[in-house]
């Protein structure tokens, strides 16, 4: 089979190989991709930022969608031809997350090889169904932005319809979360420094928008929409450089869903966040029970994830150089295979 390895950092040195296709141990199911997504996670792991001491060779990217083609000795969950997206995490099914769960992520080392790849042996217990209305590269996004966004506002945020959702950005979680917050009847505020963008945002639901480039200050925009009370949830992507400001929007008591690190560092006052009793709290994508009830809403409500631009196979390190340069609208995916 042929497959992307890490042998050294770089996008420009991301490495076409060929590999003997795996084999379907027993309580394993073999697995034909035919999509894979790529999260801000894979630039940070092809280029040395995100672990500058990860082991090599390694294959990148989380997230992939594909067909079991085998299945090994004992396994009676899956058969031939079933549509499958592996786990983020591979061990985490049910509960809190631990370090141990957190080891099994795809993609960030030779322990859990990445989906960047055209086959992969999982365990039957850690791939979960493609909804039929979902093509493989709609199904691909699904695993680490969609789960991510549905654990900051379903899991940890409880949303309710008649609150107000701050989304910062337009990358695959804060668009996710847009979709999400309007299935659940809230209100959303969204940001983004193009107004191209915006109006992308307003069209998937966004009931008011804010450009960051022309209105620095986007906090007192976001306390101005709110009539100074402030929203209710901040799905927080870009880490040190935009904290301070979407403390500054949340209500209080209201809830900061802290998930990446897009932006440089800057600091922060945390008195703010003990007199207003903001709760802040930190985001690892989610488990395989809360993956199963988000695809449950995705099936009900016939979501339809937004992919903004699919790339060929032999295309994967311009497709990442892609998702460096912020350009995108959604997600970006690589066609794996027919």
């Amino acid at each position: 089979m042929r497959a992307y390895e890490i042998h050294e950092f770089g996008i420009d040195k991301l490495k076409l190989v060929d590999l003997e296709t795996p084999v379907a141990a027993p309580g394993q199911v073999l697995v034909k991709f035919h999509a894979a997504s790529l999260n801000y996670r894979d630039v940070m792991v092809v280029s040395g930022t995100y672990n500058p001491r990860m082991k090599m060779p390694a294959i990148p990217l989380s997230d992939g969608a594909g067909e079991v083609v085998s299945v090994g000795e004992g396994v009676a969950k899956w058969q031939l031809g079933d549509r499958v997206m592996p786990l983020f995490a591979q061990q985490w099914y049910d509960g809190e997350s631990s370090e141990e769960k957190r080891k099994t992520s795809l993609g960030a080392g030779p322990q859990w090889q990445g989906v960047l790849r055209e086959f992969g042996t999982f365990d039957q217990e850690s791939v979960v169904r493609i909804p039929a209305h979902l093509s493989y590269e709609q199904a691909a996004t699904l695993p680490c932005a969609a789960l991510t966004a549905w654990n900051a506002l379903q899991v940890s945020g409880r949303v309710r319809a008649g609150e107000t959702v701050l989304t910062l950005g337009t990358g695959g979680v804060s668009v996710f979360a847009l979709q999400f917050a309007k299935m659940a009847g809230a209100r959303v505020i969204a940001t983004s420094g193009s107004d191209a963008k915006l109006a992308k945002l307003q069209e998937l639901g966004a009931d008011d928008t804010i450009n960051y480039r022309t209105r620095e200050d986007w906090d007192k925009a976001v306390l101005e929409l709110t009539e100074r009370r402030g929203v209710d949830h901040v799905i927080e992507v870009g880490g040190a450089g935009t904290l301070a400001r979407s403390i500054t929007s949340v209500r209080i008591a209201g809830h900061v869903a802290m998930i990446g690190a897009l932006t440089g560092a800057a600091g922060f006052d945390p008195i703010t966040v003990f007199m207003k009793a903001i709760k802040l709290q930190g985001i690892f994508v989610g488990s395989r029970a809360m993956m199963e009830d988000m695809l449950r809403a995705v099936v009900e409500n016939k979501l339809i994830p937004v992919v903004d631009r699919i790339f060929g196979f032999d295309e994967a390190a311009k497709a990442l150089t892609y998702m460096s340069s912020g350009a995108h609208f959604g997600k970006v995916v690589i066609k794996i295979g027919e």
